[in-house]
C-alpha cells in the first residue's frame, strides 16, 4: 500500500485541503481524526470530534483503542486499499497511526506549509480559535446522524478549471464539537420546549402545549408533547402540519436530529371571538 501523510499543526486547514491532496496523488481513502473516509462516505472508525475532551479526541485520533483500530484495519484489508492518505499534526503522529493500523510506514509526506499560503493558514487558525469550528472532508448529509447537535454546515470544495470557471470536487462539513477553544456547550430541554412553543403559536388551530418531554441521545432527540387544539379544525391535518414545522425548525436551529416526534391532541377549546 502506498501511504501518504498530510502534516500540519492543529487548525491550519489539513482537513480543508485533504480532498485536493488526495486527488492530486490518486488516493481514494483518507484517515482523518479516527475516521476512514472514501469518496463521499465514512467507511469505518469513530470521529475524535465526538469526544467530550481534547485528551479523548487525541486518543481517538491516534487509535489508542484496540477495537477502534481493528475496525479500521479490517476495513482497509477487506477493501484491498492500495493508496491511503493519513492526516496528522506531526510526522510522529502519522507514523504512529500507520503503525497502529499495521501498515509499513509513510512513503511520502505533504506539509501544509507547502500547499497553503501563510495567509490561508492564519485564516484557518483564526476560525478555529475564534469560532471553535472544525472541518471533516465528508458531506453534511453523511455526517448528520452521527454528529447530532454539533452545528453542521455544508461547504462545497471548488477547483479552478479555467479562467473564471470552477468545478465542484466534493463537499466537506464544518462542525463545532462539544470540546473547543470556546469551551463546552449544551442545549437544555427547556430550550427545546421554548422553541417548540414558539413554533406552534404561529400555527392556526393550535392553542398551547400542555405536556412536553424531550429525551436526548447521541444520535438525536425524541420528543413527546400533548397539545390543546381549537375546536372546528381538522385534527389530523393540524397535527401533521405541526409535526413538520416543529421538526424542521428544531433541526435547523439546534442541529439536533429529531428521531421521533409524537404529538397528541389532548383537548379542544373554543376560540374566543374577537370583539368588534
Amino acid at each position: 500500500m502506498y501511504v501518504c501523510g498530510l502534516v500540519g499543526p492543529s487548525g491550519t486547514g489539513k482537513s480543508h485541503r485533504a480532498l485536493w491532496v488526495a486527488k492530486e496523488h490518486g488516493i481514494d481513502y483518507i484517515i482523518d481524526d479516527g475516521l476512514l473516509i472514501c469518496g463521499n462516505g465514512i467507511v469505518a472508525g469513530k470521529s475524535a470530534k465526538r469526544e467530550s475532551t481534547r485528551v479523548g479526541a487525541v486518543k481517538t485520533a491516534v487509535f489508542t483503542d484496540d477495537e477502534h483500530t481493528f475496525e479500521v484495519a479490517q476495513a482497509l484489508k477487506l477493501r484491498n486499499v492500495e493508496r491511503l492518505l493519513i492526516l496528522g499534526t506531526s510526522d510522529g503522529m502519522v507514523a504512529k497511526i500507520a503503525k497502529r493500523l499495521g501498515l509499513h510506514g509513510i512513503d511520502e509526506t505533504v506539509y501544509i506549509n507547502d500547499i497553503s499560503s501563510q495567509y490561508e493558514i492564519q485564516q484557518a487558525l483564526n476560525t478555529r480559535r475564534s469560532e471553535g469550528k472544525h472541518v471533516i472532508p465528508v458531506p453534511t448529509m453523511e455526517l448528520k446522524k452521527g454528529f447530532s447537535g454539533l452545528m453542521l454546515d455544508p461547504l462545497n470544495i471548488l477547483q479552478r478549471k479555467g479562467l473564471g470557471d470552477f468545478e465542484v470536487m466534493g463537499e466537506k462539513s464544518v462542525i463545532r464539537p462539544t470540546y473547543s477553544y470556546l469551551g463546552k456547550y449544551t442545549i437544555s430541554d427547556y430550550t427545546i420546549y421554548q422553541l417548540s412553543d414558539h413554533i406552534i403559536r404561529d400555527i392556526e388551530g393550535v392553542s398551547a402545549i400542555t405536556r412536553f418531554r424531550a429525551e436526548k441521545a447521541e444520535d438525536g432527540i425524541r420528543i413527546d408533547a400533548d397539545l390543546v387544539l381549537y375546536y372546528g379544525y381538522n385534527i389530523p391535518e393540524i397535527l401533521k402540519k405541526t409535526k413538520a414545522a416543529v421538526r424542521k425548525e428544531i433541526e435547523q436551529y439546534t442541529a439536533l436530529n429529531v428521531n421521533r416526534l409524537t404529538l397528541t391532541a389532548k383537548s379542544l377549546v373554543m376560540k374566543k371571538k374577537e370583539k368588534k
